[in-house]
């Protein structure tokens, strides 16, 4: 847990691949911090082999980034590229920051995981604030536009016991306020179609919402691995 550079890219280790999958440091990072007890007694206990990821007893899990920097909508990025000196170097430094431990969580992984679930969801476009809020309202028992892959993988969020539980054990708690309710890093409707900002304002609002949290989760990070020296 000492080991743990809250400031690594893994894009380093990652040599141009996808660093949720191809990154050591990444692997090596997740397994540390979220082998632990879960909120309901049992413990996540995570290993590696050949054939997977990660896994925990018959549960295979993935990495998936918590950021998205919708770096690949030219329309967007044109009209961001008249209000920065240069398109690719805020992209770049975005990137550089993202790419590290406070922006990356773990998720069962499998067919229509929620990595890819959330990417493809036109009423949440891959944004982690509508994510949570759908976990939230899992716990809660009401619907949202991912309640089919939380149901599937029911034994997995059942483990966090609540919201609460599962906000503390991935250390998400700048993500809510003090009751525990999901802050919206884009002031949209929940759940509209097509949520991802509509222009150059509301696009650095996101990147710097975005950034703040990561910055504070690699906070908590840091905080919990030197707690268990």
């Amino acid at each position: 847990m000492s080991d743990i550079d809250i400031s690594f890219d893994f894009r380093i280790d990652s040599f141009g691949k996808d660093p949720d999958s191809s990154s050591p440091t990444l692997k090596a990072y997740h397994q540390a911090l979220w082998s632990k007890p879960l909120p309901n007694g049992q413990m996540l206990n995570l290993t590696s082999d050949r054939c997977s990821y990660l896994r925990c007893g018959d549960m295979y899990f993935g990495s998936d980034s918590i950021t998205a920097s919708f770096r690949y909508n030219k329309k967007l990025l044109d009209l961001v590229s008249q209000s920065v000196p240069s398109v690719t170097d805020y992209i770049e430094d975005y990137l550089h920051k993202a790419y590290t431990i406070g922006g990356m969580i773990i998720f069962p992984k499998h067919p229509w995981s929620m990595n890819q679930a959330r990417g493809c969801s036109k009423k949440i476009c891959d944004r982690w604030d509508l994510t949570l809020e759908c976990i939230s309202r899992y716990f809660k028992g009401e619907t949202s536009p991912l309640d089919a892959v939380m149901l599937r993988d029911k034994a997995f969020f059942d483990a966090f016991v609540d919201f609460k539980g599962y906000v503390d054990f991935f250390l998400l708690q700048d993500c809510v306020d003090e009751n525990y309710r999901v802050k919206l890093w884009l002031d949209t409707p929940l759940f509209e179609s097509n949520p991802i900002p509509k222009n150059a304002e509301e696009y650095c609002r996101w990147i710097n919402a975005q950034l703040d949290f990561v910055k504070m989760r690699a906070k908590r990070i840091e905080n919990y691995s030197n707690s268990l020296q």
